[in-house]
C-alpha cells in the first residue's frame, strides 16, 4: 500500500501542474515535520524537548534582522512549514482552488514564480512591521504558505474578478467579492491582535498579486527572472549529476490582450502552414478563457476542459 501511495505521489509531482506540486511540497515538509515530532515525543518519555523547536525555528523567518543574516535559507524555508493541520489544510485549499484560475489565465509557467514573490515581499513586511511596530506584531518568528497564497488568490480575483465560484451554503459567488472578503479579515485581524504579524504578511503577498497582474498586462512579466533564475539552477544540477534534460515549460502566453489586434491571415505559403496551426490553437484557447470569464469553468464542455488542462502542461 505503502508502495502505491508513493508511485502516485511521485507520479503526480512528475506530471501535475506547478500547483499539485506546491501542495505535495507543502505536505511533504508538514509530513516530515509530524513525523519529527512524533519521534522526539515517543523518545521523551511523552513530552516534546526544547531541540525540536530548536530545529523548527531553524527553517523559519526571524523578526530579528542580524538571526536572518545567520538563516538565510529561511526566507524559503518558512514558506512550506506550517503551524498545525488547519493551518495547512486551510491554505492548501486557497492553493488549489485559486492557483487552477492563475494556471488556466496566465500560464502555469507562472504559478511558481508569484508563490515565491508574494511570500518573499510578505517576509519583508513582516519584518518591517515587526521592528517599526514590535507592541503590535509581537511574533519573533513567522511560517506558512499564507502570503504566497494571498499572492495567488488576488492575482486570481485581478485577472478574472467576475468569474463565478460555488460556494456552500451561499451558492454562485462572484471572485472579486471572496477577495475583498479575504482581505478584509486580514485588515479586521490585526487590531484585534490575532496573529497581526501574519496579517501584515498575507496583505504584503496581496498587494503583489495584484501588482504582477497589472504589470502583467502592461507587458512586463515578472515571473520571467525567477523562470530564468531556476532554470539556471536546474542546468547546473543536471549538468552536475550528467541528467541533462530540461523540464517543459507551460504555455508561453495564456493572456489575451484585448487591445492587441490580430494580422490578417496571408495565403497558406510554403513555411505559413504551422503559424496557421499555431494560431488557430491560440484562438481556441482565448475563445475557452472568454467563456471561463463570462460563465465559469462548470460551463465548459468535456472536450473543452481537456483540451484546457493539456494546455496547462505544455
Amino acid at each position: 500500500m505503502l508502495r502505491s501511495i508513493w508511485d502516485d505521489v511521485k507520479r503526480e509531482f512528475s506530471y501535475g501542474n506547478m500547483v499539485t506540486r506546491l501542495i505535495i511540497a507543502n505536505i511533504a515538509v508538514f509530513v516530515a515535520f509530524g513525523f519529527l515530532l512524533l519521534f522526539f515525543w515517543l523518545g521523551n518519555a511523552g513530552e516534546v524537548p526544547p531541540l525540536y523547536y530548536t530545529i523548527r525555528r531553524f527553517f523559519m523567518i526571524p523578526a530579528d534582522g542580524w538571526e536572518l543574516l545567520t538563516h538565510p535559507w529561511s526566507i524559503i524555508t518558512h514558506m512550506f512549514m506550517h503551524d498545525g493541520f488547519f493551518h495547512i489544510l486551510w491554505n492548501m485549499l486557497m492553493l488549489y482552488w485559486f492557483g487552477r484560475i492563475v494556471g488556466d489565465f496566465i500560464g502555469n509557467q507562472r504559478v511558481l514564480p508569484l508563490y515565491l514573490l508574494g511570500g518573499l515581499v510578505g517576509a519583508a513586511m513582516f519584518l518591517l512591521t515587526s521592528n517599526l511596530m514590535p507592541n503590535v506584531v509581537g511574533a519573533q518568528y513567522a511560517l506558512g504558505a499564507s502570503a504566497g497564497v494571498m499572492a495567488i488568490v488576488v492575482a486570481a480575483g485581478a485577472i478574472a474578478p467576475d468569474y463565478i465560484m460555488r460556494l456552500i451554503f451561499l451558492g454562485d459567488v462572484k471572485l472579486k467579492y471572496i477577495v475583498a472578503v479575504l482581505i478584509f479579515l486580514d485588515l479586521m485581524s490585526i487590531p484585534a491582535n490575532q496573529n497581526s504579524g501574519g496579517a501584515f504578511a498575507h496583505l504584503g503577498g496581496a498587494a503583489f498579486g495584484f501588482l504582477f497582474v497589472r504589470q502583467l498586462q502592461n507587458g512586463v512579466d515578472l515571473a520571467q527572472p525567477v523562470n530564468a533564475f531556476l532554470d539556471s539552477i536546474g542546468a547546473f544540477f543536471s549538468s552536475l549529476f550528467g541528467g541533462g534534460r530540461q523540464s517543459r515549460r507551460g504555455p508561453k502566453v495564456a493572456y489575451k490582450n484585448p487591445n492587441l489586434k490580430r494580422r490578417p491571415r496571408s495565403g497558406n505559403k510554403s513555411g505559413n502552414a504551422r503559424s496557421d496551426s499555431d494560431q488557430d490553437y491560440q484562438e481556441r484557447l482565448d475563445a475557452i478563457l472568454d467563456k471561463i470569464k463570462k460563465s465559469g469553468y462548470g460551463s465548459l464542455s468535456e472536450e473543452e476542459k481537456e483540451f484546457l488542462f493539456n494546455a496547462s502542461k505544455k
